[in-house]
């Protein structure tokens, strides 16, 4: 994966480069990219998140989403890839906008953030951070800058609820994959156990997974791989779709 070395898109919500008036309301893009990490000895996947920590104030020496301003020349599309690769070197296999943050205090001056979600898979996701970024696990965050902590409860719950109807799960999985990691992607998002026979039944008949040829060897029987339809969305974008 191509590293870019940070910028000042890493300390979003710092005060602009030429003085503002009161009355100006700038425009942010932040993202939570959403991991799975395995600990050696736990028996389910953990949901983890990265953080960077901010260089100056407000809240300086504390964590935050990634994140920096709007040009006034991209898309927020473009400008939530260009400040993900800026702030944390990332590039997550799935991107979504999730929800417009704006309250007035959120911030010492007017600042209202286009928040997107991401999906990176596992082994992209253990890759030595950049400098000012962490991993964290989603149960054990510190009290974030801003109002970061709100966003994150949110696109949380966003992700529990649409894993539920969509194929937004395979956005953390290699391209081949057994039914059983598939399933624990699943758990480790719904944090509750899943009957293996009832999953392995409603995922086949989705029409979504094809069987490959191979098998995935080990201490138990072998387990066939699948390969997700690649004509299949992540998720359904509705007229949005044709646009992207």
């Amino acid at each position: 994966m191509t590293r870019t070395t940070p910028t000042a898109t890493a300390t979003a919500y710092a005060s602009p480069a030429s003085p503002a008036a009161d009355d100006v309301t700038r425009v942010a893009v932040s993202t939570v990219i959403f991991s799975l990490r395995r600990t050696p000895g736990v028996d389910r996947a953990s949901v983890v998140l990265p953080l960077v920590r901010r260089t100056r104030d407000p809240f300086e020496g504390r964590w935050a989403l990634p994140g920096g301003w709007l040009d006034a020349r991209e898309s927020l599309d473009a400008a939530a890839s260009r400040t993900l690769a800026e702030t944390t070197g990332l590039a997550p296999s799935y991107l979504e906008q999730l929800y417009a943050f704006g309250a007035v205090d959120r911030s010492p001056t007017r600042v209202v953030s286009i928040v997107y979600w991401a999906l990176l898979r596992e082994d992209e996701s253990g890759i030595e951070p950049q400098e000012n970024v962490a991993w964290f696990d989603t149960t054990a965050l510190p009290t974030l800058a801003f109002d970061h902590d709100e966003i994150v409860d949110y696109a949380l719950w966003r992700l529990r609820n649409k894993v539920g109807y969509s194929r937004i799960a395979h956005g953390l999985l290699p391209d081949e994959f057994t039914l059983a990691e598939l399933r624990e992607v699943y758990e480790s998002i719904l944090d509750r156990r899943l009957d293996p026979a009832n999953f392995r039944r409603q995922v086949e008949n989705s029409g979504t997974l094809i069987p490959t040829d191979a098998f995935r060897t080990g201490s138990h029987r072998p387990a066939r791989l699948y390969r997700y339809n690649s004509d299949v969305e992540l998720a359904d974008r509705g007229p949005l779709t044709s646009r992207r």
